[in-house]
C-alpha cells in the first residue's frame, strides 16, 4: 500500500520537474555558439519591410524523456513498504518522469520568435528568423551579420543605399 507521506513525495518531485522548463535557456538572438567566437563573417546592409510572429517548436531529443524517466523512477522506487509496492511505484513514477521530462524538454527549448522579412541594400528580399529582443519594426535600417548563422541587427549607422566597400 502506497503511504500518503510518500505520494505527497512524488507528487512535489514530478511538480518541481515540470517546473524546470521556465528555467531553460532564452533562444535569443544575442546568444552564439563557441564556434562564432572569432569566426569572420560578412555584413550586409537592408530595410525591414515585413515581420510575423512564428511558434518554434521545442526539441525531442530523448534526453528530457530520459532524464525524467531515471528520476521518476529512483524517486518511485522509495514509495510503498514491500519489494512490490516498491517495483509498481518505481515504473509508475518512471513514465511519468519520462511524460513530463519530455513536456520539460519541449518547453524549454520552443518558444516565440519573428519572421523578418529584409530587402537588402542589393535589392534581394530575405527571410529570417530569429527573437526580437531588440524590438525591430517595420521600416528600420538593420545590418545582418553572417557568421555562424544569420543575426539581424538595429544598424542606425548601418552603411546607406548605394555605398560599396573599398576594393569593389
Amino acid at each position: 500500500m502506497i503511504h500518503v507521506n510518500s505520494s505527497l513525495r512524488l507528487a512535489t518531485a514530478v511538480l518541481m520537474l515540470g517546473g524546470l522548463a521556465a528555467c531553460g535557456p532564452a533562444n535569443q538572438n544575442s546568444t552564439v555558439s563557441a564556434y562564432a567566437v572569432g569566426a569572420q563573417g560578412a555584413v550586409r546592409y537592408g530595410t525591414v519591410v515585413g515581420m510575423r510572429p512564428v511558434q518554434v517548436a521545442g526539441t525531442r531529443s530523448g534526453l528530457g524523456t530520459t532524464a525524467g524517466a531515471v528520476g521518476g523512477g529512483v524517486i518511485g522506487s522509495t514509495v510503498g513498504g514491500d519489494w512490490r509496492a516498491r517495483t509498481v511505484a518505481s515504473v509508475a513514477g518512471a513514465l511519468i518522469g519520462g511524460v513530463a521530462g519530455t513536456l520539460v524538454e519541449e518547453g524549454a527549448t520552443g518558444g516565440q520568435a519573428m519572421e523578418f522579412i529584409i530587402r537588402s541594400d542589393e535589392g534581394e528580399d530575405l527571410a529570417v528568423i530569429q527573437s526580437n529582443e531588440q524590438g525591430l519594426q517595420v521600416g528600420e535600417r538593420v545590418a545582418l551579420s553572417y557568421t555562424d548563422r544569420v543575426r539581424i541587427m538595429r544598424s542606425a549607422n548601418a552603411a546607406p543605399v548605394g555605398y560599396a566597400p573599398a576594393g569593389k
